[in-house]
């Protein structure tokens, strides 16, 4: 619970701090801070998710799903309860057609990527989006909402995706693999900055009781 507070403390903090700099194209701060709120807009994705698990306040459930509704509306409008029964699919029928996560024949990444996009982006999460974006440009300037908001989620897609769905389901798995699902190296610094310990996808699935930070001593 102090982790998933600190993750949304530290987003709202950068993206205000953020809001008030001039933007400077040639200022290396710039691109640290694109990065950096990426970063938090993915850990805001991670801590919804732990929440669809239960993991976030296991003693105070119903805390438990509040944390990871406001986690899920953070990142851009996100529904909870549409996440979450999706995810639960994912998990019970990982590589199969009714898979929402899956792309059946295992296509490149861009395919893939869009299916996923379907999956999880509607139609009223881009409206609300648009409606702050106008609201937002009234009182901070375009460039900072771009750079420091609608950039960042917009890669934070690609860094989930990517690290979460894509690396470890795509390509044949062995036959012994119940989880249809690979890890990456060990390296634990890279799995942090990566994608939250997420790369380490086997070890989720086979105990996705387990928060985010817990994952990597399952390591082996």
């Amino acid at each position: 619970m102090l982790l998933a507070l600190l993750i949304i403390m530290l987003w709202g903090s950068c993206l205000l701090f953020a809001f008030r700099l001039e933007v400077e194209a040639a200022h290396p701060l710039t691109y640290l801070l694109v990065l950096l709120q990426m970063h938090l807009f993915t850990g805001l994705f991670i801590t919804a998710h732990d929440a669809m698990h239960g993991v976030v306040c296991p003693t105070h459930p119903r805390l438990n799903h509040w944390v990871g509704r406001l986690c899920a509306a953070l990142f851009v409008y996100n529904s909870y309860s549409r996440l979450r029964p999706r995810h639960y699919r994912h998990h019970r029928l990982v590589a199969t057609a009714s898979d929402p996560d899956y792309h059946a024949g295992n296509p490149a990444f861009l395919p893939w990527y869009l299916k996923f996009l379907r999956e999880y982006v509607s139609w009223w999460q881009i409206l609300l989006a648009a409606i702050t974006y106008n609201l937002l440009i009234l009182v901070v300037p375009v460039p900072n909402v771009l750079l420091y908001w609608v950039l960042p989620s917009v890669l934070s897609t690609f860094q989930l995706f990517y690290f979460g769905t894509y690396l470890p389901h795509k390509g044949e798995h062995d036959v012994h693999n119940l989880h249809k699902a690979r890890s990456q190296p060990k390296h634990h610094l890279w799995a942090f900055l990566s994608c939250y310990f997420f790369g380490y996808h086997y070890e989720h699935h086979d105990k996705p009781n387990l928060p985010w930070w817990l994952l990597w001593r399952e390591v082996k």
